[in-house]
């Protein structure tokens, strides 16, 4: 568990090696641990799920299965003709590849994202274009920032590195906070994806106070965030159908006009 806090991935092979046991011993302790929740098993090895720390490599494989669910729930509330600011993560994209409405109007700092859209003539594909971050998959910086400025949506759907009822949403990079809020601002409506490994953490760059989230979507009941009164959908229930969920501004808590403060 040190050494996976550490680096964020081990490999069977490298571990029976150093500590002098047979692979079989290292994957029957790595199936105990995941059987705790402490840790995501991969091919060859296992992963950390305190993934805010994680390289995209990492991320896309922990927890494939629940990022998929999530992707299939939010993807029902999308309606055609609706524009979405979609952040480059690996939750989001396991949303686009799910995302049937059409037409549509995509927003996105993923280049992933774009690559799986283009081509499809019933969506409007935008690039923000900006700095390329290799590692995290997603262009940052102020010309992408200046891009999200001009445009409006109906949503903007963002991943987060952690989730936490009192702290809100949080990112571990501060470029990355400033994309996402920059999607927030311009966009009528906010979805928060996250899987249970984001769940109660917190790091260091706020992207919004949990006042402000209109609908979190994850993969198990978390009745902390409900209680604050933050609407909350999980791919473990029945799902919803797209009339289950207001899809007017006035039918939220909040709207783009309460974030910026004004009546």
């Amino acid at each position: 568990m040190e050494e996976l806090t550490r680096a964020g991935r081990v490999e069977v092979l490298d571990l029976a090696r150093r500590y002098d046991v047979s692979e079989h011993t290292i994957r029957r302790d790595l199936n105990a641990l995941a059987g705790q929740g402490v840790l995501q098993k991969t091919h060859g090895g296992a992963v950390a799920l305190n993934t805010a720390h994680l390289t995209w490599g990492a991320r896309t494989q922990t927890l494939p299965a629940a990022k998929e669910q999530i992707g299939a729930l939010a993807a029902q509330l999308i309606e055609p003709g609706q524009t979405v600011m979609l952040e480059a993560g690996s939750t989001t994209l396991s949303l686009a590849r799910q995302l049937t409405a059409r037409p549509l109007t995509v927003i996105t700092n993923s280049l992933d994202i774009a690559a799986l859209l283009d081509g499809d003539a019933g969506v409007t594909l935008i690039v923000t274009g900006g700095v390329w971050q290799t590692q995290e998959r997603a262009f940052w910086g102020v010309a992408a920032g200046q891009v999200l400025g001009s445009y409006r949506a109906d949503w903007a759907i963002l991943g987060t590195c952690a989730l936490h009822p009192q702290m809100g949403a949080t990112a571990t990079h501060e470029q990355d906070a400033v994309l996402k809020r920059a999607m927030v601002a311009a966009s009528l409506r906010t979805m928060v994806l996250a899987d249970h490994s984001k769940r109660d953490q917190v790091v260091t760059h706020l992207v919004l106070p949990t006042t402000q989230l209109d609908l979190v979507v994850t993969d198990q009941p978390w009745p902390e965030l409900e209680a604050l009164g933050v609407q909350t959908l999980h791919a473990a229930g029945d799902g919803p159908s797209k009339g289950e969920f207001p899809t007017s501004p006035l039918g939220l808590r909040s709207t783009a006009t309460d974030r910026a403060g004004t009546p």
